[in-house]
């Protein structure tokens, strides 16, 4: 069982959040939220702005006596890495403490891609970070990392993530492995909780509080957000969505799982799969346009011939998409966020496939239209995992 913090946040971190969150806050502000004597209020001000914490920043509207001084979070105090570890694609960014990107990189991850390749890639990349801004490593406050579960977050691993294209990555210590090749403290948690705060992060002061992230790509992963926080289990449940069970005694996706689950209808693989069978009964248009056996219709050909108008990728991803529809109603059913966050591959395939899930859940969705999420793409796409693993880093500071 995943061990509870007991760690109880300092007064300087708690108004230091509410600071980040806020913006820029005048002291009044802050004495109206924080059970603080105006003199202690002062004095701990006073006491991050000396640490470089926060910086003032102008002055705010007088309400009959002297305007008051603003405050923000000083976005040079510090520097956060985030890293993304994905099937398909990994990141790895650079963030002042406002969380303004500095530098983001992406690449393809293949089956060359081992954890040691991975780690040298890393360490390259960051100490080109490094370089480009003139920083050394004592300005980097550390390194948070969103990575493809499932996981064990407090002991820092990577258990036995599926579908994942390089081997050498079950039961790994990434954690370690990357203190120990960057020398910066890490923290773990799984991509789509990073995805999710990224994306909260982004569309903070429309101060929505309860939120669903679910990711359709190579697996299918979620994340959701209750009272403005991560929810957490017992266990790394990112890739349970995958496992609901939307037809009873339906297809498994390569001999594993539950029979009938989503992840069997909606995943690269089960589409890839899906086109190669119908290709080896049929004269298939697909195979004869892209001039590609059955054994090498991937994933890419599929989009493409979706987005060239071929009707049989058309059906393909309609069908995907309806069954993501309904897996995404049961999600809602039970929790009914107010926002509802979709990302990955098969998402941006085509807006065809956005569209088409939405209105499945919708119709599927308790108490609609009484009840009306937003869904939407997100602000950040396909960097929201870095940007929410650097949040984490800031969001665990001690002060």
């Amino acid at each position: 069982m995943e061990k509870r913090s007991t760690h109880i946040p300092s007064p300087k971190k708690l108004l230091y959040d509410r600071i980040a969150e806020q913006g820029t806050v005048s002291k009044s502000d802050l004495l109206q939220t924080f059970s603080l004597t105006k003199s202690t209020m002062t004095r701990i001000l006073d006491e991050m702005t000396e640490e470089g914490l926060l910086i003032e920043c102008g002055f705010g509207e007088s309400s009959g006596g002297r305007r008051p001084i603003l405050y923000q979070i000083n976005p040079s105090y510090g520097y956060i890495i985030g890293l993304e570890i994905s099937r398909l694609y990994s990141s790895l960014g650079l963030f002042d403490m406002q969380m303004n990107p500095k530098s983001i990189v992406h690449w393809r991850m293949d089956q060359a891609f081992t954890p040691e390749r991975f780690m040298d890639h890393v360490s390259s990349q960051i100490r080109a970070f490094l370089r480009d801004h003139q920083l050394v490593d004592s300005q980097i406050i550390g390194i948070g990392i969103g990575a493809v579960g499932p996981l064990d977050r407090e002991n820092g691993l990577i258990l036995k993530p599926l579908h994942f294209p390089s081997s050498g990555w079950n039961n790994l210590p990434i954690c370690k492995l990357v203190e120990e090749r960057t020398g910066f403290k890490a923290l773990l948690d799984n991509g789509a909780n990073s995805a999710l705060l990224g994306e909260r992060w982004s569309i903070r002061h429309a101060s929505i509080q309860h939120m669903l992230y679910v990711h359709a790509g190579a697996g299918l992963r979620y994340a959701m957000m209750s009272h403005g926080s991560i929810v957490h289990g017992t266990m790394d449940t990112e890739d349970a969505i995958g496992q609901m069970i939307i037809q009873t005694d339906g297809p498994r996706l390569n001999n594993d799982g539950n029979y009938g689950a989503l992840e069997a209808f909606v995943s690269v693989q089960a589409l890839e799969q899906s086109a190669r069978s119908e290709a080896k009964n049929d004269n298939d248009l697909i195979l004869q346009r892209y001039k590609v056996s059955p054994e090498k219709l991937t994933y890419d050909v599929l989009v493409q011939a979706f987005r060239d108008g071929n009707p049989h990728a058309r059906e393909l991803f309609t069908q995907a998409a309806i069954h993501f529809g309904i897996g995404l109603a049961n999600v809602i059913n039970l929790l009914h966020p107010e926002t509802i966050i979709l990302g990955g591959a098969l998402i941006h395939s085509h807006e065809l496939f956005f569209q088409t899930a939405v209105e499945v859940a919708q119709r599927n969705t308790y108490r609609y239209p009484e009840y009306q999420p937003h869904f939407t793409l997100g602000t950040l796409k396909e960097e929201a995992v870095v940007t929410g693993a650097a949040i984490m880093v800031r969001n665990q500071m001690v002060l």
